[in-house]
């Protein structure tokens, strides 16, 4: 259980944080930049939610949405504490079986679906434009990470890398989904405004 009784403690006010294992790390490390970006994708799918908790076709999503959530904080542990890192107490790390969920609610989602002709654009209904900004706050949680897994001296868990590919395509459908499962998509026309 986590209990948080003071919220400041001066300790980052030289430009470090802390990882779960005590070390000391420049606040714009890559692992550092790794597990805030996690955090801001997290921050972009609550906003998500706030669209579609709002609308009974949404509810399923919603749902989904919520244990997303859930494996985010799983994953912001996961990243603050390097597998190399020994200590008494096994740390949390996203497993094969959190993985495998997300492919199921893929593909639970896409069997909805009409399949794509065109590429989508962000928008149509203000929860999937929120949902396609998840989207790409993930993609970019990905890029570091896979940046965090090649660097001297780092690691990153293959499920952790895996969960956050498949996060940016379950995303994806779910804003097909919402967008009244796809018929209100916005979709793409090249050279349209040439």
């Amino acid at each position: 259980m986590v209990v948080l009784n003071r919220i400041y403690t001066r300790t980052g006010d030289d430009g470090t944080t802390a990882l779960g294992t005590g070390e000391r790390r420049a606040k714009h490390d890559l692992r550092i930049e790794a597990f805030g970006t996690i955090d801001e994708a997290n921050s972009a799918i609550g906003l998500a939610r706030v669209a579609t908790a709002s609308d009974v076709v949404c509810a399923r999503v919603d749902a989904m949405l919520l244990c997303v959530q859930n494996d985010l904080f799983d994953l912001g542990a996961d990243l603050c504490v390097p597998p190399s890192a020994n200590g008494e107490t096994l740390p949390l790390r996203i497993v094969q079986s959190q993985v495998d969920r997300l492919e199921r609610k893929i593909d639970e989602l896409n069997a909805e679906l009409e399949p794509l002709r065109s590429f989508v654009l962000p928008g149509g209904s203000p929860a999937a434009a929120a949902l396609h900004l998840a989207r790409t706050v993930t993609r970019r949680a990905e890029r570091l990470l896979v940046a965090l897994a090649e660097a001297p001296g780092e690691e990153v868990g293959g499920p952790a890398l895996r969960y956050v590919n498949r996060l940016s395509d379950f995303l994806f459908v779910a804003a097909r989904y919402v967008n009244q499962k796809g018929e209100a998509d916005v979709l793409w026309v090249p050279g349209q405004n040439r």
